[in-house]
């Protein structure tokens, strides 16, 4: 039997391990999973490179403005212009009272059921052509206006007979009153008729 202090005592009966913690095994309430992990210190940054010093621009000559003469007035303005002076001023119409008189028979020749339109027939047929190139297109335009509408308004009366001549003179009044309305317009606009023998406007 060994002794007790015989070193080959614990060969055969090792010493009892002590107990192991699994907690400890994975890390779990040990004393190195609360110590924590040693922080590094942060690096300090790097100083930012020091701006080259520039050129000093208060230290600059500043160029001297030209000095202006004192003989030299200054530019005076131009007046305003007034919008009638460079207005340009048209041209009156020869006889153009007459031509106004006419094209007013014509626009009344409906409700006067064309007897007003005779009476300006009467009067362009009386007077002479004018001269004047602007006058003369309104008076051509104003006799073919009127012997037109006497020679339609004619047919449509002939053409009632077979319920025709009610569609030709409403066709003839549209017609008269579109061309009387625009020729008016044209004279107070100075403005000649720029096809007078033509059949619309």
């Amino acid at each position: 039997m060994a002794e007790p202090g015989d070193p080959d005592l614990f060969k055969d009966n090792p010493a009892p391990r002590p107990e192991v913690d699994p907690d400890a095994e994975v890390g779990f309430c040990s004393p190195d999973s609360l110590a924590g992990r040693p922080r590094t210190p942060p690096s300090a940054p790097e100083p930012e490179p020091e701006p080259e010093p520039g050129p000093d621009v208060s230290r600059a000559p500043h160029p001297e403005p030209d000095p202006v003469p004192a003989d030299d007035p200054p530019a005076a303005s131009s007046p305003p212009v007034r919008r009638d002076e460079t207005a340009e001023t048209l041209p009156e119409p020869e006889g153009m009272m007459g031509l106004y008189t006419v094209y007013a028979l014509i626009l009344f020749a409906i409700p006067t059921f064309g007897v007003s339109a005779i009476i300006g027939l009467l009067a362009v047929m009386m007077r002479d052509v004018p001269t004047q190139a602007l006058a003369a297109s309104h008076h051509v335009f104003q006799v073919r206006t009127l012997w037109t509408a006497a020679v339609v308004a004619v047919l449509g009366v002939i053409l009632i007979v077979v319920n025709a001549g009610v569609f030709v003179l409403f066709a003839l009044v549209v017609w008269v009153l579109v061309r009387g309305a625009w020729g008016s317009w044209m004279l107070k606009s100075r403005r000649a008729i720029p096809d007078p023998r033509t059949w619309w406007i």
